[in-house]
């Protein structure tokens, strides 16, 4: 059957483009949908401020009056100059099991790039870092959460076929949470924090944590993460975008800060009670009556699931243990909350240093996720 690939240009097509994978994924119980308010936030050029820097189009692939795939293509211009690299990235892709329908949106996207000048596309990849990113590998039984992408094993047999080659690997672990909190942790956190002049921050609201913090968080990730695969800098009305978009949701009590004397921060680490089951039994919608399943992980005392979402250091203090200082802060609040379970973020699978700070966990690598590449 013919593939008749449209570019998305209405509304409407934007909502069909959004609400696809959940569509093709339904009954599948280890898909999360996207929360849809996010994407709108996220796709639209009017409110999304990662387009001061980046270009994108939507493609919807139709067989007869079948949406049968959707793919986004995006130049993001800032890590282009910061990697010396020209390329384009496909991102959002989902496709059913046919070799002329993933064919037919890449296709679109190498096209689409050309005629821009790029001479090579990459993805699974959004417009920054803070968008979901690679291609499940690994895992494909296992519940995905609010942040990564899940998709069929059949994707990267596709992948392959049409010629795309690895260009780096993700991997996610999950943690046992111990019973009790670490004496030996505790007495090195303590040397840490005097010989080098530092201390955790207390939080007392979520206003206070964005209002004081919140800029400087962002800021810190923009440094700590500017040598890490594809990433850009956030620019100012970005991180003005996350503030808003993130802390309301952050529990107070999964957020560790420290600061120097000055309250500079010189490193953070921040937890999320997992929102997975909510988003799942919402459909991915706040409204009108989803926004009931987000009030329970909101409200939790004692989330058994965590998800944890970044660690940040100074690049000065990096080798110092602040990460144990960090570890060190959360530990005791995760076992009084009754936490079973962390499932961490996707980490570069070369990045041993992130890799080495769980070791004193019990911990499995379960996932493993792939961006591909190819010559155009």
């Amino acid at each position: 059957m013919a593939v008749n690939i449209i570019k998305v240009t209405t509304k409407k097509q934007l909502k069909q483009f959004i609400r696809f994978n959940c569509e093709l994924y339904k009954g599948n119980p280890y898909f999360v949908p996207d929360l849809y308010e996010d994407m709108i936030g996220t796709l639209r050029k009017d409110r999304n401020a990662a387009f001061e820097f980046c270009e994108a189009d939507y493609f919807l692939a139709m067989q007869e009056d079948k949406i049968v795939g959707r793919v986004a293509a995006i130049i993001n211009h800032r890590a282009n100059e910061k990697w010396n690299r020209k390329a384009v990235r496909f991102g959002w892709i989902d496709f059913v099991d046919d070799a002329e329908v993933s064919e037919a949106l890449l296709a679109t996207v190498e096209k689409w790039g050309k005629e821009r000048g790029m001479t090579e596309i990459q993805g699974p990849l959004g417009f920054t870092d803070f968008d979901p990113e690679g291609m499940l590998v690994e895992g494909f039984d296992r519940v995905s959460t609010m942040a990564t992408i899940y998709n069929y094993p059949y994707y990267p047999q596709h992948m392959e076929h049409h010629g795309y080659t690895k260009d780096v690997d993700w991997i996610e672990f999950l943690f046992k949470v111990p019973k009790q909190n670490w004496e030996k942790a505790e007495r090195l956190s303590a040397i840490i924090a005097r010989r080098n002049k530092l201390h955790a921050v207390e939080c007392t609201s979520r206003s206070h944590l964005a209002k004081k913090y919140g800029k400087a968080l962002f800021e810190l990730v923009n440094e700590c993460y500017s040598p890490l695969y594809g990433f850009s800098p956030l620019s100012d009305a970005q991180i003005a975008q996350f503030i808003k978009m993130y802390l309301p949701l952050i529990d107070l009590r999964l957020v560790s800060l420290i600061a120097d004397e000055e309250e500079n921060l010189v490193g953070i680490g921040v937890s999320l009670t997992s929102f997975a089951e909510a988003l799942q039994k919402s459909g991915g919608r706040l409204f009108p009556f989803g926004w009931i399943h987000f009030i329970k992980p909101l409200l939790n005392k004692h989330p058994k699931r965590l998800d944890f979402l970044l660690m940040a250091i100074k690049p000065e203090y990096q080798g110092k243990g602040v990460n144990a200082m960090i570890i060190n802060d959360l530990l005791p609040r995760y076992i009084e909350m009754g936490v079973a379970d962390i499932e961490s973020n996707p980490e570069l699978e070369l990045n041993e240093k992130i890799q080495s700070q769980w070791d004193a966990f019990e911990k499995e690598q379960h996932k493993r996720r792939r961006a591909y590449k190819k010559e155009l």
